[in-house]
């Protein structure tokens, strides 16, 4: 189904356009394992974006967390910029809509970003960038009960990303536990809390423009209202719509380099919502280590044969060290926060071009 417009809210019988994955058939008894494996890697190999069901997250928790990110949205914007971004150097924080960068134009989206609750380290002359990426989040004062709520919602999104991407290891050939070196305590995991408002014109409707996730997976938890889009190899784009009790999931670039473009991160956008509709989403980016570096697995010979290469875009360089490459992102998509607190990073990298 081609769209160039807003996804309505999916009927109770739409068939989704997406592959559908039961994760709890990676470990129920008496389950076909090949059979389950051989589903998802098709899934993530063929379209690289699929609905994952069976994940156990409770629906409370999905719903009280859509219903916490309303509240706060809903505050005055005098409490929500308490907690800007720009007080941030590790870009945490509340985002003015119209402030994030994809693609080098504007996204129509106002959002919180949280990562790993950690304190800044010390850093000084040759320590990698990255280093900076690490920090407190911000909370806001107004809705205390917002940060319960997102940590439990993370941990229970970090839970099924890595069992989504042992079951991939396995699809894969590998053992399962082949990633489980890069997710330790010091992985760099990140959580949004969007809201896109109406589109401000009928005809400016970037949400989010057209981009790839550089972890290794995505997951989202939308609401009812539609908006998210897959780019078909063709170049058309398909709707992604809700599908009750399911999270959406999505091959990141780390993958992509990982298994030399067998698995690769799929182009997606968000179309904003028409006017009187707002649409709110949770996104989850299951990323490593910050020091981790991606060497190809070695895939067995039939799956190797169909590797696709690594995608070679000069405007969007892959990177297997994922701290630069998170570096790269973050500067990138939010030039506020970079000018403030990143300017010797900015200098020093213009100097070397």
């Amino acid at each position: 189904m081609e769209t160039t417009g807003q996804a309505p809210p999916a009927p109770a019988c739409a068939r989704p356009a997406l592959p559908v994955i039961d994760i709890s058939r990676f470990r129920a008894p008496g389950t076909d394992r090949e059979g389950f494996l051989a589903e998802l890697r098709s899934a993530a190999h063929e379209v690289g974006f699929f609905y994952v069901t069976g994940h156990g997250v409770p629906a409370s928790l999905r719903d009280d967390v859509l219903s916490a990110a309303r509240r706060f949205f809903a505050l005055p914007e005098e409490r929500r910029l308490e907690i800007e971004n720009l007080n941030s150097p590790q870009f945490r924080g509340y985002t003015r809509t119209g402030t994030e960068y994809t693609a080098g134009s504007a996204d129509w989206r106002e959002q919180i970003d949280i990562g790993p609750e950690r304190a800044a380290p010390a850093t000084g002359p040759g320590d990698p960038d990255y280093l900076r990426l690490i920090g407190p989040n911000q909370w806001p004062t107004a809705l205390p009960e917002l940060r319960d709520l997102v940590l439990r919602w993370q941990a229970e999104a970090l839970r099924v990303s890595r069992e989504v991407l042992r079951a991939l290891a396995a699809a894969l050939g590998q053992d399962e536990g082949y990633f489980d070196q890069w997710f330790d305590d010091e992985a760099a995991v990140h959580v949004k809390i969007v809201h896109y408002p109406p589109r401000a014109t009928e005809d400016a409707d970037q949400g989010v423009g057209a981009h790839k996730d550089y972890g290794y997976l995505a997951l989202l938890q939308q609401d009812e209202v539609g908006g998210l889009q897959v780019q078909r190899e063709d170049g058309g784009w398909i709707d992604v719509l809700p599908l009750p009790d399911a999270f959406v999931f999505n091959i990141g670039e780390m993958l992509e380099i990982a298994t030399q473009g067998y698995l690769r991160a799929t182009r997606h956008r968000v179309i904003s919502p028409r006017a009187g509709v707002h649409r709110y989403s949770l996104p989850f980016f299951l990323g490593p280590r910050l020091d981790a570096v991606v060497e190809p697995l070695p895939l067995p010979p039939e799956l190797a044969s169909l590797s696709r290469g690594v995608t070679d875009d000069p405007d969007n360089p892959l990177l297997a060290a994922f701290g630069e490459n998170a570096v790269v992102g973050w500067l990138r998509s939010h030039p506020r926060v970079a000018e403030r607190w990143w300017s010797d990073v900015l200098a020093e990298r213009e100097a070397r071009r």
